[in-house]
């Protein structure tokens, strides 16, 4: 590196992360040890908390030796003009490569293997994330120098903010023009938040000054739902009585589907798990694949049965772990104060799912009547604060209604699904076991709420009803081939358009067509 070139450092980081108080850091060091630099950030789109990209440049000549002269920064990064790439998380990485911004005879990249999975990630029928360790192997591909570490485990030790272990692995990457002790003066040593912010910046440091490294971990962000207790305690015995690999998951739905209802919910559970051992026990008495059929269903079983209504979201905005959590990731201290709003937007649907089957009804087809004269389906907008006693009264008043499930639509609903699918699987097993085991990974298609999981019931019954029950193959293993194929599909294409075709090709008619309301959006007239 010339004594004429500035140091260009660029950081991408999420909203919440510190990526400013980084960048603040950078400059007070720099300063500190008596060197030009400036920053600049760029705000990103708020998909993930928000990106924002922040960029730091440092003339590597102190203001001493320039003799008063000052050298003209850049307040943009420039493609394949970077020194040095840090980002808090994977994908972040990758779009600063995308960019253009990592060269590879230059740019070294200092990366968090942490995941905060996109909208478009969730919004996938099947597994949408990306594949995090060809993410990897392109940012080494691409880079001079390549660093992977969990940056978010590391700042979690600490006790800290991402902020302060990315600026630990600035200093250690060897690209600025003065020590550390200038970044741990920036820092400060006085109050709790300096001393956690220089663990953090210690355990950064340390990650990137021993020499390239790869972090093999890369963890999706956690939801931190903890499971809560409450399983009978009969489970330990009640899962005893299976294959090795289905009692961690029996044992789990077991804790599950009690917190979503109660230990009878999940006697229900259990009941259910032993029709379907019980029929692939007959039709794979020796056990060849140890329970695959029962893992498989007691896995899909036990998210159908917890399925997301609104007294189930009521009671995640309520727990005391989730303001810790929020607490957490904002650093707040003991006698901070934090604000939290939650925005809520159910509609008729998920209204009258809390409703007896014959109010519902009256509610739904309130609601058909509407769109049919060319109106948008009702909704309701509610805005609470969580941190205040009404909006805690009334998420809490909601979350009490789950001892009232068992009399929703909503619930009948989904149990009827839920013994249309087993019955299928029992009915399956008895021709093939391959047959009973396809139809059990159908109940994949079941998942996430709303649109996506009213979709999802329809492909399962449609596959169900035309592939799984019908006489049209000659068969078990022709059946179980297109009962394969055409969940794959379903899986492949949210329109469904694959899940038709695959349909039409194994004799199959395609699912049905939805009517959908089209409105007309009237035109705003424009002031010239």
């Amino acid at each position: 590196m010339t004594a004429a070139r500035p140091v260009s450092i660029l950081v991408a980081a999420l909203g919440g992360q510190g990526g400013g108080v980084l960048a603040q850091w950078l400059v007070e060091a720099a300063s500190h040890a008596g060197y030009p630099a400036q920053s600049t950030s760029i705000p990103g789109v708020a998909q993930r908390t928000g990106a924002t990209t922040y960029y730091v440049e440092v003339f590597p000549v102190t203001l001493r030796d320039l003799g008063g002269r000052t050298p003209v920064l850049s307040l943009l990064p420039v493609p394949g003009a970077i020194d040095l790439v840090v980002a808090s998380e994977l994908l972040e990485a990758v779009r600063v490569m995308q960019a253009g911004f990592v060269d590879r005879e230059r740019t070294m990249l200092v990366t968090s293997t942490a995941r905060a999975l996109t909208t478009v990630e969730k919004l996938a029928l099947g597994d949408g994330r990306y594949d995090s360790g060809r993410l990897v192997e392109v940012a080494a591909a691409t880079s001079r120098r390549l660093v992977t570490f969990d940056m978010d485990a590391e700042a979690r030790d600490a006790g800290t903010v991402v902020s302060a272990v990315m600026f630990g692995a600035i200093a250690g990457s060897g690209v600025l023009p003065f020590g550390r002790e200038a970044c741990e003066a920036a820092i400060g040593a006085n109050g709790a938040g300096a001393q956690a912010s220089r663990r953090g910046f210690d355990r950064g440091f340390a990650r990137v000054a021993a020499g390239p490294s790869e972090d093999p971990d890369i963890r999706v962000a956690e939801a931190s739902a903890p499971i809560v207790s409450g399983a009978p305690a009969s489970a330990p015995e009640a899962t005893a009585a299976y294959p090795a690999s289905c009692r961690p998951i029996i044992a789990a739905g077991v804790e599950r589907v009690t917190e979503f209802q109660d230990a009878a919910y999940a006697a229900l559970y259990l009941e259910r798990v032993a029709r379907v051992r019980a029929a692939e026990t007959g039709a794979d008495p020796r056990d060849e694949h140890e329970g695959a059929m029962t893992r498989e269903a007691a896995r899909f079983l036990a998210l159908w049965m917890a399925y997301d209504d609104i007294a189930r979201v009521a009671g995640f905005k309520v727990r005391a772990s989730r303001v810790a959590r929020v607490r957490r990731e904002v650093a707040a201290a003991d006698g901070d104060v934090v604000k939290i709003v939650d925005y809520f937007k159910p509609g008729v649907p998920e209204i009258a799912g809390m409703l007896p089957p014959a109010l519902a009804r009256r509610l739904l087809a309130w609601d058909r009547r509407r769109v049919a004269r060319g109106e948008r389906p009702f909704a309701l907008p509610l805005e609470l604060r969580t941190d205040a006693v009404t909006g805690m009264a009334a998420l809490r008043t909601l979350s009490a209604t789950r001892r009232l499930r068992r009399a929703s639509s909503r619930y009948a609903e989904e149990q009827a699904a839920i013994e249309t699918w087993l019955d299928a699987i029992v009915a399956g097993a008895r021709s093939s076991w391959s047959v009973g085991h396809e139809i059990a990974l159908a109940g994949r298609l079941v998942k996430g709420y709303g649109e996506t999981n009213l979709r999802g019931k329809r492909n399962l019954e449609h596959i169900v009803a035309h592939v799984a029950t019908s006489g049209a193959f000659g068969s078990a293993p022709a059946r179980a081939a297109a009962i394969r194929e055409a969940r794959e599909a379903a899986l492949a294409d949210e329109g469904g358009g694959k899940l038709d075709a695959a349909l039409v090709r194994h004799g199959a008619p395609p699912r049905p067509v939805v009517a959908q309301p089209i409105v007309w959006m009237k035109r705003q007239a424009t002031r010239r």
